[in-house]
């Protein structure tokens, strides 16, 4: 394919939500924000929070983007919480994907375990909005996508989008853990593609998507797929010693690309973004493209909006 030499010139617009304890389970953190549109310029978005034992749950705020700083709405409850003790989700249930099929509305979420040998262990796992994203119900006791022959340690961060005859999954697959010099576990992952017919059963192959440019990369993680007229453009975090947003294009959402260095988001001398850029969420809104995105220590310092400079 030709290469785009274009700069995405980001634009950002600050920082939108930070947990402020109101609840014993959003202690901290608004982790790997997803949205959706309401309806004119105000969007839905879900996030993941902490407690004081590190498990995680789902919340929901909106926002217009009129004055994005100024939110709207905080949800009382999670949208979905920590599963059932020795579920795969019972330390945790943090949103990934959104997407609406017919008039129902799927979140898929990444569901963990703490590990014994290592760290921990995660999944995905999908639940469902039959009105319009306030309530969700879990579809399944367990994961829609666990490891496999594919994905020997396990699976987390997705995006789907429907395609012709069905939909595509880009999502985190978990490689291998590794000690590093110190003894502290590393874990590697890349991104790889799944197919479904009804975006609830999915078939692997283990085609990979985005894989790692050298030695000096081992998590790639949060892909987010937009279709174009060219084609189809990816963006995602990689990381090295700390997280960066990347980006990459496809012609047939299968094969792809890697043009890093077209990103032009960087972080902050000195604020909440200022050590990291991570976990972005693409989303057009019009004739303009936003990103969501995370800033330090893996969004414990909230979530924040950027516009590309067109």
């Amino acid at each position: 394919m030709t290469r785009c030499q274009a700069k995405q010139k980001w634009e950002k617009l600050g920082k939108i939500y930070e947990p402020d304890g109101r609840r014993p389970d959003m202690l901290s953190h608004a982790a790997v924000p997803v949205c959706y549109r309401i309806g004119g310029d105000v969007y839905r978005v879900f996030f993941s929070t902490r407690d004081a034992q590190q498990r995680s749950s789902t919340y929901s705020a909106t926002f217009s983007l009129s004055k994005p700083q100024e939110v709207l709405e905080v949800g009382e409850q999670p949208v979905v919480g920590p599963g059932s003790p020795g579920s795969f989700d019972d330390a945790g249930a943090m949103a990934t994907a959104i997407l609406k099929v017919g008039t129902d509305l799927l979140l898929y979420y990444i569901g963990w375990n703490r590990g014994v040998s290592v760290p921990f262990r995660n999944s995905i796992g999908l639940a469902v909005s039959r009105d319009g994203g306030t309530a969700f119900e879990k579809l399944h006791p367990g994961p829609i996508l666990d490891r496999s022959q594919f994905d020997p340690c396990f699976t987390a961060s997705c995006h789907v989008l429907e395609r012709e005859g069905g939909y595509t999954m880009w999502y985190l697959s978990g490689l291998r853990w590794e000690r590093d010099e110190i003894g502290n576990f590393k874990h590697f992952y890349h991104i790889k593609t799944a197919e479904s017919p009804d975006a609830k059963v999915w078939q692997r192959t283990g085609q990979v998507a985005i894989d790692f440019k050298d030695d000096s990369e081992h998590a790639i993680s949060v892909p987010r797929v937009i279709k174009t007229g060219a084609g189809y453009s990816m963006w995602y975090s990689y990381r090295g010693d700390r997280y960066r947003i990347g980006y990459a294009e496809s012609v047939d959402g299968l094969s792809w690309s890697r043009m890093d260095d077209l990103i032009e988001l960087a972080p902050s001398i000195e604020d909440w973004d200022s050590e990291m850029i991570c976990y972005p969420f693409v989303f057009e809104h019009g004739s303009d493209l936003f990103m969501l995105y995370n800033g330090n220590s893996y969004g414990k310092t909230g979530f924040g909006l950027a516009r590309l400079q067109r």
